[in-house]
């Protein structure tokens, strides 16, 4: 593995790739990180140049879904179908925990779900930040609730918009 830092209006995000796919973008004070800093592996000048790129089209308002990035993120069978739901949301969209739960089967287990969520380690790229509360608060993100609701302005003007 390798790994590189980049600059965004979030603070740095460590991007981390093995064998060409990325495996984690993480934040500074990333709460639960999912990929231990001593498994980043050397750093790089620039560790994954399509994820770089797009990241840096994503945060100029340039881009509204990454494409063609190989995802290598390790987890469980049920984290995986979590973090491949997630996939889906679309831009500028949200939807809560319980209605997460219910599109991957498990409903009433939003609990479950949202710590599957929690486990998520592509951040931005897997959009775990457009999951929110029931009541549309910005609840359990692992780079902070600063951080989510800079992603949504961004994605949404000012709105947390609930799917439905």
């Amino acid at each position: 593995m390798t790994h590189s830092v980049l600059d965004t209006p979030i603070g740095p995000l460590t991007i981390v790739e093995r064998d060409g796919a990325l495996v984690a973008i993480l934040m500074q004070e990333h709460h639960r990180v999912p990929v231990p800093e001593e498994a980043w592996g050397e750093r790089v000048d620039d560790a994954l140049p399509a994820a770089t790129r797009q990241l840096s089209e994503y945060f100029a308002g340039t881009r509204t879904e990454f494409v063609d990035l190989p995802l290598g993120a390790a987890g469980t069978e049920f984290q995986r179908q979590v973090w491949d739901a997630l996939a889906g949301i679309p831009y500028g969209r949200t939807i809560t925990y319980g209605e997460l739960a219910a599109q991957v089967g498990r409903e009433g287990a939003a609990r479950a779900v949202g710590a599957a969520v929690g486990r998520n380690p592509i951040s931005i790229v897997v959009p775990c930040h457009r999951v929110v509360g029931s009541d549309g608060s910005l609840t359990g993100y692992a780079g902070g609730p600063a951080r989510k609701r800079y992603l949504l302005d961004l994605e949404g003007q000012g709105r947390v918009l609930i799917a439905g």
